[in-house]
Formats: structure tokens, sequence, C-alpha cells
């Protein structure tokens, strides 16, 4: 099969959104084998601490699955083993059958991480080293709170951190510890292996094996990329690693470049597969809504070329600059990000209470689209566990 030598903005957005699990209706079984499969069709999915409506892992999920609710990923991660949590570009969610190849990163971070965190002014995290193991050793499982209480905190704000908390992570991060449990959104922490099953925990894979298999596993959840995307996927290898592995796998007739139309008629030159299928059906026309960081849209720039759409979280610019709102959720109809939606969770009164729908330019709210948006929020509201809706005077903006 011989790739387009261009291919058109919108089957490039088919081709990615069937990548990323959305091409399909978001229906069927969301608990134990499928979710892991879907988990592994995506390759990861981002963790993160803010919940206006729900955290994002269970955002992204539930986009793919309406039957999806947070107490399915438990048993995966707690139970069965079947992931675990680490890093990617982010915190994330991950097929612990891919855990051999974060070996590499174990051993990257162990070098670039010790000496960049006491650039941060970490001091004395090194020395807990020892102390931390041995207390999980003796003691069992455990979270930051167990550890260091007498330490000196640093000076405030984010990363304020006593030396046995920066201990924790470092040896997190390093392989030497893993993530067994969250308690509220605590990272409980336990000895690798007590967590991670055997058989995965002892392959070695090669760091050319790794290489490999990273830049080829990013590609096939992209459709098409150029090396920088392929090396910003997981986050594990260069972005020389990545150039290098594809004018290789090109030689070998296994890679070739193909122009893809971005949203504003500009063309931009990626890496496919000539297998690549661009004979796909139409996305479903449903409604959906998307975390920020879901997959399809946390590489910002990607999104804003392919579906022209700019978005930034406003959590840390002040009210009063904020363009939209503090947390708003993309929303997404069959392969086209048609507007941006603030809503939060109103826990005490169980409501959704919806402040502002903004469209997206040349995207109309006629009757059947407000009607797909509204079933939409409402889904959403089931899902968050909120059975009452409430909509702002003012809620369509634009």
């Amino acid at each position: 099969m011989t790739p387009p030598t261009r291919i058109s903005n919108q089957t490039a957005r088919k081709i990615f959104l069937h990548h990323q699990g959305l091409g399909d209706a978001p229906t069927g079984p969301s608990k134990g084998a499928p979710l892991l499969k879907l988990i592994e069709r995506l390759g990861f999915v981002q963790v993160d601490s803010i919940k206006t409506v729900e955290r994002a892992h269970h955002m992204i999920l539930h986009a793919r699955r309406q039957s999806y609710r947070p107490s399915h990923l438990v048993p995966l991660l707690e139970r069965d083993r079947t992931l675990f949590e680490h890093w990617t570009h982010d915190a994330a969610i991950v097929p612990v059958c891919l855990y051999p190849h974060w070996q590499l990163r174990f051993e990257r971070d162990e070098k670039h991480l010790r000496s960049r965190w006491k650039n941060w002014r970490r001091d004395g995290f090194e020395d807990q080293f020892q102390t931390v193991l041995g207390h999980i050793k003796e003691h069992g499982p455990s979270d930051c709170s167990d550890v260091g209480q007498d330490e000196k905190r640093g000076s405030g704000g984010w990363w304020d951190w006593h030396p046995s908390k920066t201990a924790l992570e470092y040896l997190w991060r390093t392989g030497q510890l893993s993530v067994t449990r969250r308690q509220g959104f605590r990272k409980i922490y336990d000895l690798a292996q007590n967590v991670i099953p055997p058989t995965v925990r002892n392959t070695r894979p090669t760091q050319a094996d790794t290489i490999d298999w990273a830049c080829g596993a990013a590609l096939d959840r992209l459709g098409f990329a150029t090396s920088g995307e392929i090396a910003a996927f997981w986050d594990l290898v260069t972005p020389s690693e990545a150039r290098t592995w594809c004018q290789q796998q090109c030689d070998l007739g296994l890679l070739s470049e193909s122009e893809i139309e971005n949203a504003d008629g500009t063309i931009r030159r990626a890496w496919l597969r000539p297998t690549l299928d661009v004979d796909l059906p139409e996305l479903p026309g449903s409604v959906r809504i998307l975390s920020p960081f879901d997959p399809a849209l946390r590489d910002r720039k990607r999104a804003e070329r392919l579906f022209g759409f700019h978005y930034r979280i406003e959590i840390f610019v002040p009210a009063a600059k904020r363009q939209f709102g503090y947390y708003v959720f993309p929303v997404l109809e069959g392969s086209n990000i048609i507007g941006r939606i603030d809503m939060k969770c109103d826990r005490p009164r169980d409501c959704l209470s919806v402040t502002a729908f903004w469209p997206e330019p040349n995207f109309r709210l006629g009757k059947g689209r407000s009607n797909r948006l509204i079933a939409a929020i409402h889904r959403t509201a089931r899902f968050a566990d909120a059975p009452n809706v409430e909509f702002a005077p003012d809620w369509i903006r634009g």
C-alpha cells in the first residue's frame, strides 16, 4: 500500500481521532478486561489533581465509554496490578505490560533528577533514601505524612516538599518504589517488588529495543507524526533518538513522509506507516465533553494545527484576566471541536452548575446541536453523581 502524498485536514482529523479511541460510538463494557484493553489502546491516561467535575483520567475514559465510572479503575490498579502509575510527559496510569520499557526511564531519571532537584534546593533529600526505604520495609506502605514529620519544609508554593517527601518521589521516579494505591488523592508508596508483578519487573529490554518500541508505539497511537511528536508522546526517548529512528525506518521502507493539511490550509510534513488506513468511516455525530488533558488534546500545538483550536489552562491566571474560566472543558462533535464549557460540581447541592458555553468561530448553536450538547451535559452530570443540572441564565456565550 502506498500512502497518499497529501492528506486533507478532514481525513487527518479522522485518522487521529480513530487512533485516539474517539472514532467509535462511546458504548460498550467499561470494566475489567475491556477497560484494560481501552487503556492499552491509548497507551496511558494522564492523572491530574483538579476535580471541578471529575479527575482527568476518569473524564478521559468516560469520553470513550459512557458506562464508565471511577470505581471501575480501582481493581485494575490495586488488585489485579494490570496497571501502574508512573510518568510519561506527566503523571499517568500505564498498562503494566509496558513496565519493562520504563527501566530506561528509571535509569535516565536517576541521572538527571538528582542534579536537577539539588538545583531546586531539595537540600538533604539524598540522605533520606535509606531511612525512607527502611521505614517502608518495617512499617509497610507509606505516604509523605508517615516520613519526615520533623523536617523543615521549603519556602512554600507548589513544591513545598520536605527532604523525605522528595526522597519518596525520587525513589518512585527511579523505580525503587511504586504507588500501591491512592488515599483521597495522596500517593501511598510501597517497595516495587510488592506492587509490580515479577514477570514484568524482571524483564529488561535493551535500550535499543525500548527506543524502537517507544517510537513505533507512539506512531501507532498518533497515526501520523513528526519525530518531535513521536518523542513527546511517552517522553521516554530524546528528539534525536526519534529522528534517527524515523530515518532508519524510512530507509527500510517501513515509514514514509506525507503532507498533512492543517486546519488553516497550511501544510506540515509527518511520518506515517505505508499500511496506514486513510479510508475511515465518519465519526459519530454525538457531542462529547473532553478533559483538557485528553490525549487527543494534550499536545496543544498539534490540536491547534489539526482542529484550529487554541487552548490554555487558566487556573494560574488571575480571575479578572481569564478569557474563559478557571478550568474549561473542550467539546467535541464528530471530528470538530465546537467549543468549550465552564461547569463545576456543587457537591453540597448534588448539582452540576453550568456557567458558560463558548462556541468556536463558525459553529452556530442551532437546535439540533444545542440538544446534543445538553444531552452530553446531562450524561456528564450522571457520571459525576450530580442528579441536578443548573444552567446560568446567560450560559450560551459568543
